[in-house]
């Protein structure tokens, strides 16, 4: 059996406001339902990438959960943990922007089903039993304690038995104030093989500290790869030679960012899982992140090997 990328948490629906600045507060038209959820925007680009995969989560007995059930079933994503819960909607997400690109959201996650997920030791064991070999946690999905607390009962158990963690921070900064959740990112950083923050994550958990300083501490204490994501400057990782490599952005008309960062961590982490080199996975990751702004909705710009290489001028 192949080895499988795993990832868990919400699964939303996302509705985008058409018209700038309306903060959600004044009558507009929005677009949508958009499948999301930053851990299904993974999972989703993963799979269009060519990995064997699975996802642990939950959506409603409604339209919405069909959505997002069409949508990872159609790319090959393993479904059998994900529940279907009858009497609770499935999870969504409003998004809205400003004309200097900053956004506004308004989510049910902690009274929808996207809160409602599998748990326990026979989910761990279904888990592995599905040749599991990376799985992927989102910072996102910490933002509901109970999900939270789950999520790193499920990862330390994984990674006893051998599975390489994945972790994108995701920071929300109006949670850190919230008992215990910088706790869970910390304890996630340093179970992660794949440590994969953005400029603005790495500013918050290492304060005034250069990237290959951080990224060499975390190589000792046992994360094999690590990146940092920085938007519209590209990004940087620490190679296995102890170089850093940086790559610039590329140049795209950004229409919707909503998920470019999960787009780019499902490529990275699903190309180093089947063999290829960090640079050449980091090269077409920093690709399949540009091509995600390009699109509204957040994983309608996810990409293909093919289409990263159209992009790229057909050096996929």
């Amino acid at each position: 059996m192949a080895a499988t990328i795993g990832s868990m948490g919400e699964l939303l629906v996302e509705f985008v406001c058409l018209k700038q600045g309306t903060h959600h507060i004044v009558a507009a038209t929005y677009e949508g339902p958009f499948p999301s959820g930053a851990p299904a925007i993974f999972i989703d680009q993963a799979s269009r990438v060519g990995a064997s995969t699975i996802f642990l989560g939950a959506v409603g007995e409604d339209a919405f959960g069909e959505v997002l059930k069409r949508r990872l079933s159609k790319v090959g994503v393993d479904m059998g943990l994900v529940a279907t819960i009858e009497g609770v909607p499935t999870g969504s997400a409003f998004v809205g922007y400003s004309p200097d690109g900053t956004r506004d959201f308004v989510f049910n996650i902690a009274h929808s089903a996207a809160a409602r997920f599998p748990t326990g030791p026979d989910v761990v064991d279904r888990l592995r039993a599905s040749s599991l070999r990376v799985f992927h946690i989102s910072g996102s999905t910490l933002g509901n304690r109970d999900m939270a607390r789950a999520a790193l009962d499920i990862c330390r158990a994984l990674h006893a038995s051998g599975v390489a963690i994945s972790f994108d921070p995701n920071i929300r900064k109006e949670l850190m104030g919230e008992q215990g959740y910088m706790d869970i990112v910390r304890s996630l950083t340093g179970l992660a093989r794949y440590f994969l923050p953005s400029a603005e994550d790495a500013e918050v958990l290492f304060p005034g500290e250069g990237f290959e300083s951080f990224a060499r501490r975390l190589r000792a204490a046992g994360a094999e790869h690590v990146v940092l994501k920085r938007g519209a400057l590209g990004c940087m990782a620490l190679a296995p030679d102890g170089k850093v490599v940086s790559l610039p952005a590329h140049a795209v008309d950004v229409i919707d960012p909503t998920g470019a960062g999960d787009c780019f961590c499902g490529t990275f982490v699903a190309l180093v899982t089947k063999g290829r080199s960090m640079e050449d996975a980091l090269r077409l990751a920093n690709a399949a992140g540009a091509l995600a702004v390009t699109r509204r909705g957040p994983m309608e710009g996810n990409s293909t090997l093919a289409e990263i290489a159209v992009f790229l001028g057909g050096a996929g």
